[in-house]
């Protein structure tokens, strides 16, 4: 078993209460199904924390809040909703004092998630996916403690552009950006356009990612548009949440 699981399963030992932080754009591909069933199967207490929710329209999480439950909606990095995550863990813990269990996937805001709960920077964090290697014990306050994990992806998952989207593979990192950034296009063209102010007619993906490269001033010897590095700047300005979702 890789290192990263037995952390995780130890943190689900100790905890009282399991928090998954999910990507507001991409919930579904974001949770670990494995880890709910971990948590469940040790009859804990499984939160669900949607990150980076000021990223899509309120209509979508509306909609998720039906079926995950509980759940709290957040923004880690602009500090909205900390103080209600704080009151649910409180309030499912009785008021009592309580150890928390953050999981989830790589690069999803689990230790920016700790820093906005504590109010200062006691858990590190990058944007580099996989930055947190070990557990780190964080205290809140006097009644809450929190133990953070590793990024760990299900057994077997190996979906690479799954894990380009959710920013578990960082763009920089990518073997083959321009196939990647095409499939990107294809799912969110609209949003490609209008964030890269491109020609609303272009519908076709090469032609899209040629003019991100154009409007961007990527360009090789010779003046041709840099694809490549046209294709690992849209990636990245998706996985750091400068797009917004639609």
């Amino acid at each position: 078993m890789p290192s990263f699981w037995k952390h995780v399963n130890d943190v689900i030992e100790k905890a009282d209460i399991i928090i998954e932080v999910l990507d507001a754009r991409m919930i579904p591909q974001t949770r670990n199904i494995e880890v709910e069933q971990k948590v469940r199967e040790a009859k804990k207490i499984l939160l669900y924390c949607i990150n980076k929710a000021d990223l899509v329209p309120k209509k979508k999480t509306e909609k998720v809040s039906h079926f995950l439950r509980p759940s709290v909606f957040i923004s880690s990095t602009e500090k909205l909703g900390t103080t209600i995550l704080k009151k649910k863990i409180l309030e499912l813990s009785k008021g009592k004092s309580v150890i928390v269990g953050v999981v989830g996937y790589p690069n999803v805001g689990k230790s920016s998630l700790i820093n906005a709960l504590s109010g200062r920077g006691a858990a590190r964090t990058s944007s580099q996916s996989g930055f947190t290697r070990g557990v780190q014990k964080v205290k809140v306050d006097n009644k809450i403690m929190i133990l953070d994990t590793p990024g760990v992806f299900p057994y077997g998952e190996k979906d690479v552009f799954k894990h380009t989207l959710t920013g578990s593979i960082d763009a920089a990192q990518l073997r083959d950006p321009e196939q990647m950034a095409l499939r990107f296009i294809e799912q969110k063209t609209d949003l490609v356009k209008d964030h890269f102010q491109i020609e609303m007619e272009l519908v076709d993906p090469d032609e899209i990612l040629e003019q991100v490269a154009i409007n961007l001033h990527l360009f090789k010897k010779g003046k041709a548009p840099d694809i490549v590095r046209a294709s690992r700047r849209l990636l990245q300005e998706w996985q750091l949440g400068k797009m917004k979702d639609q």
